[in-house]
């Protein structure tokens, strides 16, 4: 019992940051189980911008960290399908320009300033909401709940959360495939109704041919008797 609580207690607790001065990748290896998220912030420069801004100035961070289980249950297809431009704003999705404490979480104002861009023109909104100690993130596609701190030092913060945060600005303007046109009728003829104009004169003709038929048949068999 005392291993099973000491695991526990030591899971929650944020990890020590490395020597040397701050590096957000260097502090999710450490962590463990970041290496897709590592590898956009590498591929995008974005990790040395975060380090370049909090090595050089006093200005905080908020780091909201998906795990590789997490890029995972994306939809297959969905981060190769992003420009290099769109991967960019999907990780600057995932950053706060100032440093958000879990009790301030209680207090914030919706929507959160990413580094994306202006949440106010509904491109990259991004609300917060509690209930208790739970922490959720809205993006306006996808809801997200902070797992637990891994890191912090009162500049820069960086919390799990289980789920890739999706701006609506990249993923949720995909619409649904429109249904299929439906076909036109085709124009049927309609049927004269029974008893209709056409129909009397259809039986007016029959009687008019076989009427001449039986006084040619009569004309034809009197001259033969004279």
């Amino acid at each position: 019992m005392f291993f099973l609580y000491s695991s526990t207690t030591v899971a929650q607790t944020p990890s020590p940051a490395p020597s040397g001065p701050t590096n957000i990748t260097a502090i999710l290896e450490k962590a463990g189980q970041f290496t897709t998220l590592i590898r956009l912030m590498k591929s995008t420069q974005e990790a040395d911008q975060i380090n370049t801004q909090l090595n050089n100035s006093n200005q905080g961070l908020t780091v909201f960290a998906p795990p590789d289980n997490a890029f995972a249950n994306l939809k297959a297809g969905a981060l190769n399908s992003l420009s290099d431009q769109q991967k960019v704003q999907l990780v600057q999705f995932h950053i706060i320009p100032n440093f958000l404490s879990m009790s301030s979480f209680q207090t914030v104002s919706n929507p959160l300033r990413t580094q994306a861009g202006n949440s106010a023109d509904g491109e990259f909104p991004l609300n917060v909401t509690t209930s208790g100690n739970q922490v959720n993130i809205t993006t306006g596609v996808n809801t997200a709940t902070v797992a637990n701190t891994i890191f912090t030092d009162g500049q820069l913060v960086v919390y799990q959360v289980d789920q890739v945060l999706l701006p609506l600005d990249l993923f949720g303007t995909a619409a649904a495939p429109a249904p299929a046109p439906s076909k036109p009728d085709k124009d049927v003829p309609a049927k004269a109704p029974a008893g209709s104009k056409e129909d009397a004169s259809a039986d007016a003709s029959g009687a008019t041919i076989a009427t001449v038929s039986v006084s040619v048949v009569l004309i034809a068999a009197i001259s033969l008797k004279l």
